[in-house]
């Protein structure tokens, strides 16, 4: 009786997940973000120029991260203009991965995709970059799961008005 209701409550709490739309990526909130901004500006009147890129990629690790949709635009701005020119192969990845992230949290999970998988190209083992991957393809499925659920309602409801139609014509 007891497996049965570890089973019952293992399927329960599959279920609560997949509805919630919970990911596990974390969050930065806005004090993170602008501590991150006060860096770069110092960055760009004392420091080298790899500090300076240092505090660039973690001001944009913020920015990805961030609750505000408009802090996330920005660092896929600043993530994009940046990608070009970098040639280090692990800067590359981790850029891919932000960009990815940033893609994630603003609901383009195709884009998302593409951008992990070529990170994943450069790191095939990166535990990050593949839980990302999970979770995007899990927001991918749930998103057609009530894709359909909305389609087979209208359906259902047209061939109900149509029903309800016919029989008082009768």
């Amino acid at each position: 009786m007891a497996k049965i209701e570890a089973k019952l409550g293992m399927i329960m709490d599959s279920v609560g997940q997949f509805f919630s739309g919970k990911d596990h990526l974390p969050y930065c909130d806005s004090d993170i973000v602008a501590g991150c901004e006060k860096e770069v500006l110092e960055a760009e009147k004392l420091s080298s120029d790899e500090h300076m890129q240092d505090c660039l990629l973690r001001l944009s690790w913020a920015l990805v991260h961030s609750k505000h949709p408009q802090d996330v635009h920005r660092g896929i701005a600043m993530l994009e203009a940046s990608l070009p020119s970098t040639k280090d192969p692990l800067q590359q990845r981790e850029k891919l991965y932000l960009l990815a992230v940033g893609y994630f949290r603003n609901g383009d999970y195709s884009r998302s995709r593409d951008l992990v998988d070529r990170c994943l190209t450069i790191a095939p083992d990166w535990r990050q970059a593949v839980a990302l991957k999970k979770a995007i393809e899990d927001k991918i499925t749930k998103d057609g799961v009530i894709g359909l659920g909305i389609a087979a309602t209208a359906v259902g409801l047209i061939a109900g008005g149509i029903a309800a139609a016919v029989s008082r014509k009768k």
